[in-house]
């Protein structure tokens, strides 16, 4: 594709051409992603789509559309995500725009010229000394704050007229803990005085414990796919030592793991970074299911020796560069990655194709529009 299509019509016509009917497929989306991950080939490599608001906006206004499953229809995309209604208590906003969000941790909108997104603002918990006040913290919200009455619906308006592969977002453990407590005094903590940082992991875990249950519980089946996450990697390397991943990370994981694996649901798991010291524990011993997202420009991180390494054991998610080449190349560049990375990883089943992120603001629109039209068959081999 050598240009942007410049009106919606001509835009859902191409697409609609491509992989936007899924009814006209040989296989459902859902049962695309099942024989991916049972390490099959299917018809073609199944897709996903995640992204910033502002690519959302950008999409439903190409596409002459308000509603964003058309544009996931159109853009050929087989997963949907499915999560309960918060009915808890509104978002605490403060006078400098500020707020203390579902979990308490405190944060505010930041605005660049592409976007608006979100950094801690403060931590709730960057001056408690005990465990018990870790505990006591008023700040930690009961598993009522979400409505799973009506998870059912969703799940049966969602496959209303194809079946897709649909997930589920539990949340970081690791991540929302040093949310609470800052993150350079938790890296301090986890050497000087582990029980604290270890109390807040344990609760957040036991947060997504109940969550969890509950949820699949009343989904009763209709959820395909648990996803977990908690960023291990920096761009050339582990955030903290195997050592202390295994001490302090590992076990809540597996915890957590433990309580979803009573459900027949899949798990996947996101972690950033250069993390391929970790990947071999993932799948040994953590137990998960698929890893997510394969950072391509991290240290490490090549996607055909992952897949050589660990494809006998693990799903791949991702991998298609959000740092250079889909907001900095062209659409030419765009389409060879995505094949790719489908031929790569998608060789033997094994792969859901998708952005290795959110797909950001400044991510040029005709660079979207290749991904999502790059030819997603395996040739012949």
């Amino acid at each position: 594709m050598n240009q942007i299509l410049t009106s919606p019509a001509e835009a859902r016509a191409f697409l609609q051409a491509h992989y936007g009917r899924p009814e006209a497929a040989s296989l459902t989306p859902r049962q695309r992603v099942v024989m991916a991950l049972r390490h099959e080939e299917p018809d073609r490599v199944p897709f996903d789509f995640w992204a910033v608001p502002e690519v959302w906006a950008t999409l439903r206004r190409y596409l002459g559309t308000d509603d964003d499953g058309e544009v996931l229809r159109l853009l050929g995309v087989d997963c949907r995500w499915v999560r309960p209604d918060y009915v808890g208590p509104a978002p605490i906003v403060q006078e400098d725009g500020s707020y203390y969000d579902a979990f308490g941790t405190h944060r505010r909108p930041v605005s660049n010229e592409f976007c608006t997104y979100e950094e801690y603002a403060g931590h709730p918990l960057a001056d408690v000394q005990t465990v018990a006040e870790v505990e006591s913290w008023p700040g930690w919200p009961p598993t009522e704050h979400w409505d799973v009455s009506t998870l059912k619906d969703k799940i049966q308006a969602l496959n209303r007229e194809t079946e897709y592969w649909l997930c589920y977002e539990v949340g970081g453990i690791f991540e929302w803990s040093w949310g609470l407590r800052g993150f350079e005094q938790f890296l301090i903590d986890l050497v000087t005085q582990p029980e604290i940082a270890c109390a807040i992991m344990d609760c957040y875990t036991d947060l997504y414990i109940a969550n969890v249950t509950r949820v699949l519980e009343a989904a009763d089946g209709g959820i395909d796919m648990v996803y977990t996450y908690d960023d291990m990697g920096t761009q050339r390397g582990l955030l903290i030592s195997e050592a202390m991943w295994r001490e302090f990370i590992l076990p809540r994981h597996l915890r957590l793991n433990a309580a979803i694996r009573r459900f027949p649901v899949k798990i996947m798991y996101h972690s950033c970074g250069a993390i391929y010291p970790l990947i071999g524990a993932f799948a040994e011993e953590m137990g998960i299911d698929v890893l997510n997202p394969l950072q391509p420009r991290a240290a490490g991180m090549d996607a055909a020796r992952i897949k050589r390494e660990f494809g006998d054991r693990l799903s791949f998610y991702g991998a298609v560069d959000i740092q250079q080449t889909l907001p900095r190349g062209t659409p030419q560049e765009v389409q060879a990655e995505v094949q790719e990375r489908c031929q790569v990883l998608g060789r033997g089943g094994g792969y859901i194709c998708a952005s290795a992120h959110y797909l950001q603001a400044d991510t040029p629109l005709e660079n979207i529009v290749a991904m999502y039209t790059t030819p997603r068959e395996l040739p012949p081999v």
